[in-house]
């Protein structure tokens, strides 16, 4: 299936990803997955999670393979890797306008949208990042990597983590600090949030490497100079394309606000992004310092969950060497 492993795609916390080819022909993405501090909980939390699901917008889990210690999870294959590749790169930066970047960004909030309330339980990522965002051949998102995700059945309404998840710059702030509240879904607003805020900075919103001090937070930057009356300094784009991205810019503020009750869920962030620019409010200065330390842990707090709507979905077990 994966000609020894010699197309290797990108490597990750939970393993490596290759490229394969299944006998049918068609390639596929094979997550092999590294020894497991859990008991293989890594794998069963991702086929758990994403073997409900069935969205345009969520990488489709093909099927596993389970050989000995080894464990593999086999996706669709996504032609044009992670959108990290795109907006981090200065050869690829340039690549997608900002009408094909709207839409990445409708997209993925669709599929986040989905994982908190279109399935039979909702599913809270706990990772999202520029990295576990995919893009097929046509450049349309695939929220990924389910790894950290937990499920939520539809009769709990409260639910304890015993320590953080997620990655440093887009974990939310209260999976660290107890005081700010319970956790729930409101932990992947923020982080679709940050994620905002890179595609339109097309770069890390923290980076050392900048002309200003002033710039090294990019949300903090930019906060300042739209609360200055200052225009964002996009080039040469038309007046649609400067209204998409002060959308993009107003909706990510809200997102990361400090407190999670301050946030709006993922379909009223849909309905902003959707909306009349006009309507849309800069909301108070969200920061909290610089992006959150993953370190502390957060023992006994409790998350307060909704109810979703119902939909199911199927895996296959690929009787395959990998």
């Amino acid at each position: 299936m994966t000609k020894n492993f010699k197309y290797k795609l990108g490597e990750g916390g939970y393993g490596s990803v290759f490229k394969g080819k299944l006998r049918s022909g068609h390639y596929v993405a094979i997550k092999l997955l590294g020894k497991s501090k859990g008991n293989g909980q890594d794998f069963i939390n991702e086929v758990a999670s994403i073997g409900r699901i069935h969205h345009v917008n969520v990488a489709k889990l093909i099927g596993f393979c389970v050989k000995g210690s080894k464990q593999a999870l086999v996706y669709e294959f996504m032609s044009n890797g992670s959108l990290d590749k795109i907006i981090f790169s200065e050869e690829n930066k340039e690549t997608l306008g900002w009408k094909k970047m709207f839409d990445i960004v409708i997209g993925v909030a669709r599929g986040i949208d989905y994982l908190h309330q279109g399935c039979d339980m909702q599913i809270l990522h706990f990772d999202i990042k520029p990295h576990n965002i995919l893009l097929d051949e046509n450049f349309n998102p695939k929220v990924s990597d389910f790894g950290l995700a937990k499920l939520y059945s539809v009769e709990d309404s409260i639910v304890s983590l015993t320590a953080a998840r997620g990655t440093i710059g887009y974990i939310a702030p209260e999976l660290v600090y107890k005081n700010l509240g319970g956790i729930s879904y409101k932990a992947d607003v923020y982080s679709f949030g940050m994620l905002l805020m890179e595609m339109v900075g097309r770069r890390k919103n923290l980076n050392a490497f900048v002309d200003r001090t002033s710039q090294i937070y990019f949300p903090s930057w930019i906060y300042d100079r739209l609360d200055q009356g200052e225009d964002i300094e996009l080039g040469d784009v038309s007046d649609d394309e400067k209204v998409l991205v002060k959308k993009m810019i107003i909706t990510a503020f809200w997102c990361i606000q400090l407190l999670a009750i301050d946030r709006p869920s993922m379909s009223e962030v849909l309905k902003m992004l959707e909306g009349d620019v006009e309507l849309l409010q800069m909301p108070p200065k969200p920061f909290h310092q610089l992006p959150l330390d993953t370190s502390m842990e957060v023992d006994g707090c409790e998350s307060s969950v909704d109810k979703p709507s119902t939909s199911s979905s199927a895996v296959t077990i690929i009787n395959s060497n990998v």
